[in-house]
């Protein structure tokens, strides 16, 4: 087939998926297809027209735009199948308050939080003790999150967020835990991963994305009946969100919480060194059997033939 491959875009995640991309496109090439790349920093205008020229669209995007929905609205208007969630779960994945409020309901659990949609007063704080972690609301790849002990800390940290445009949210610090990852493939959990950072006291952005800056350990070396929960967890929060095709659902482990569920990612990265395509690998399934997996889900679920 002809394939649309959409990465780059301008969000603050933009480099992290093209490089994703790079090994997306080869896999592609291996399978037998055609790819055309398509930037949307390059020509927004022209995506659908693009689209339209092709018999499906890859998308590698993270942040907004990308996880927001929006290329996958255009995409069903224009008719072209894709991997992954529709513009409905995505945006709700994305939009970190929007989710929680869908995992109450449903009783997954989820740490305390509070959602700030603007500067709050002088004196401000969340009814809930320190440590707290403050995020953009939209956010991804732990950009911009800080980690804050001391209330002091906390109007710097909201000023971080704020000077992007972006709404904030606030959560309970479970520190001390242990951090697991579990995706979806289609109806079923791949094998969880353990996450031990190296450096930095939680998962950020160097530890996600810098070659040997934690370890990952897939398949988790946790008990049975743990593995057994994230993988029901995450499936529940896949339905949950309404969610089609893939996602990878991040949690943390305490003997005080329990499994404690974070977000949802819908477009989980895909360079060398992420965690779906580890997963995968212990599934059985290597990089290119994954993007095949991944376009077979996507033409299935617009009823067309792999």
């Amino acid at each position: 087939m002809k394939i649309l491959l959409v990465a780059g875009g301008w969000s603050s995640e933009r480099e992290v998926s093209l490089s994703g991309a790079v090994q997306i496109g080869k896999a592609l090439i291996s399978l037998g297809h055609e790819v055309v790349p398509c930037d949307l920093s390059d020509d927004f205008p022209g995506f659908v027209d693009a689209a339209r020229g092709c018999d499906f669209a890859f998308l590698n995007l993270h942040g907004a735009p990308g996880e927001d929905g929006l290329p996958q609205a255009l995409l069903d208007a224009a008719g072209v199948p894709y991997q992954g969630a529709g513009p409905a779960g995505s945006f709700l994945a994305l939009n970190k308050a929007a989710s929680k409020q869908l995992f109450i309901r449903h009783g997954l659990p989820t740490p305390r939080w509070d959602f700030l949609p603007t500067p709050p007063p002088a004196g401000y704080a969340p009814d809930f003790p320190t440590p707290w972690f403050v995020k953009p609301n939209s956010g991804g790849s732990s950009v911009y999150m800080s980690l804050v002990r001391d209330p002091a800390e906390l109007p710097a940290a909201l000023e971080k967020i704020f000077a992007t445009g972006d709404t904030a949210l606030i959560e309970e610090g479970i520190c001390g835990g242990t951090e697991l990852t579990c995706a979806v493939l289609g109806d079923e959990a791949l094998p969880p991963i353990l996450i031990r950072p190296k450096a930095g006291e939680f998962f950020d952005y160097t530890s996600k994305y810098q070659p040997e800056a934690a370890d990952e350990i897939c398949p988790a070396p946790i008990p049975e009946d743990l593995t057994r929960e994230l993988g029901r967890l995450s499936l529940a929060a896949h339905a949950a969100l309404g969610l089609t095709g893939y996602s990878r659902a991040d949690f943390i482990h305490t003997d005080r919480h329990g499994l404690t569920l974070l977000e949802v990612n819908t477009l989980p990265g895909m360079t060398p060194t992420s965690l779906l395509p580890r997963s995968a690998r212990a599934a059985g399934l290597d990089f290119p059997q994954l993007i095949a997996k991944l376009m077979e889900l996507g033409l299935a679920r617009r009823g067309k033939r792999p």
